[in-house]
């Protein structure tokens, strides 16, 4: 990386961070709105998302072309989602167990009566799988739509493959335009400090921190599972990888702490893909995995659904044995492929399951007033959950390079 004087931009995040969370608190203890600080926010999540769809679209017409082997993307594809598959079970798994050994409902007073859920509809898988099919691409390049911008650029870049020597200047833009479109969001990132200074300061002066203490044991089991995640998965899969689990964690802080202030992983993705780029991860498999995991890959969602619905079934009373817990496992796994590309996706996710168990929908509403704080521990953990797939399965491809990050700043 080229030398910069200064504070590096993850240590200048964290510091705008702790700067929001006081001058949330002091808003919120003084009575005053919040509002002042939202439209700062607001502009770094319009900034990241400005250059999430062409990041992706060149990124992976370049990756595509340049592999030029069918064979190859299948692998890729075919080890991206088994990992996938597995480090979500793993999930839903860990905040079953945690739930059932610290019983985060139990005992709890908290009425539920006049609680109304959102009537939300999940689509059916087979939708879903039609859906990734554009009618028209551009339609869904202004949609942002990410799945099926990964079909269209992954035939594109083949195409371009295909095609040979007389595509090489269409290769060559495309290439070039990555390259662009890296430095185009490193210069969007120069505002991260004041976005999320701006963001944490608003979501503290409007929900305090008071809003904690009714559920702080239930925000408590969600955050130690997802730190639970992070040691028991993603850390060992980085040493297998050889990656020191300092190094990643310093290498993917900027998207980290993007996920952790927005509670968006589209806000995440683009700086998610150049941080793993940097890391070492090859441009085929990064740009494949890191979209397709931004709408897929829900690690942090599967914890959170495995916790609330055992959360929930204790305050309603509802017993959960076994063969209704591993229900939770197949449907948490089923819906987050039900409900991919779908915009409030971890309501959709447990509302299914919920529906499937007999909890009512209603119990959804008795953790409306921490779900910001939860969201930001899920979410958080989604984004990481996609930066470990890139590297692992670079890693697994033969083509994880840690000198990549020096040429990307050369």
């Amino acid at each position: 990386m080229s030398e910069r004087k200064g504070l590096s931009l993850p240590t200048q995040m964290g510091i705008g961070m702790a700067l929001g969370i006081v001058a949330g608190a002091a808003f919120q203890a003084g009575g005053w709105s919040p509002s002042f600080f939202q439209p700062i926010g607001q502009v770094f999540i319009n900034l990241v998302r400005m250059v999430v769809v062409p990041l992706v679209l060149v990124t992976l017409v370049a990756g595509a072309a340049s592999v030029g082997d069918v064979s190859k993307l299948g692998r890729v594809a075919v080890k991206t989602l088994i990992y996938y598959f597995l480090t979500t079970a793993v999930a839903i798994i860990i905040g079953l167990i945690l739930a059932n050994i610290l019983q985060p409902g139990l005992g709890l007073d908290i009425s539920t009566e006049n609680l109304k859920a959102k009537d939300v509809t999940a689509p059916s898988l087979v939708q879903v799988l039609l859906n990734i099919i554009p009618i028209n691409p551009i339609e869904a390049l202004s949609k942002g739509n990410m799945l099926q911008i990964i079909f269209f650029a992954v035939l594109v870049g083949f195409a371009i493959s295909l095609v040979g020597e007389r595509a090489k200047p269409v290769y060559v833009f495309f290439d070039s335009m990555s390259d662009v479109m890296i430095r185009v969001t490193n210069i969007v990132m120069l505002y991260a400090p004041i976005g999320v200074f701006g963001l944490m300061a608003f979501t503290v002066g409007n929900h305090g921190l008071q809003v904690l203490l009714p559920l702080i044991k239930l925000v408590a089991i969600m955050y130690l599972a997802c730190l639970l995640q992070i040691l028991l998965v993603y850390i060992p899969c980085m040493k297998w990888a050889g990656i020191a689990p300092g190094t990643f964690l310093r290498g993917i802080s900027a998207p980290l702490l993007i996920s952790f202030t927005t509670c968006s992983s589209a806000a995440a993705l683009s700086s998610n893909l150049v941080s793993v780029q940097r890391l070492g991860a090859s441009r085929s498999v990064s740009s494949f995995s890191i979209p397709l995991g931004n709408t897929i890959n829900m690690d942090g969602a599967a914890i959170y659904m495995g916790i609330a619905a055992i959360f929930a079934a204790e305050v309603y009373g509802i017993p959960m044995p076994l063969d209704k817990q591993l229900t939770v496992l197949f449907m948490a796994l089923l819906a987050s492929i039900g409900s991919m590309g779908v915009p409030g996706a971890a309501l959709i996710m447990v509302t299914m399951v919920f529906t499937q168990v007999g909890i009512p929908l209603e119990a959804i509403a008795l953790v409306a007033g921490v779900d910001r704080i939860m969201d930001m521990a899920r979410t958080t953990i989604n984004v990481m959950g996609d930066a470990t797939g890139a590297l692992f399965v670079s890693k697994l491809e033969n083509d994880l390079d840690p000198e990549r990050g020096a040429q990307m700043d050369a």
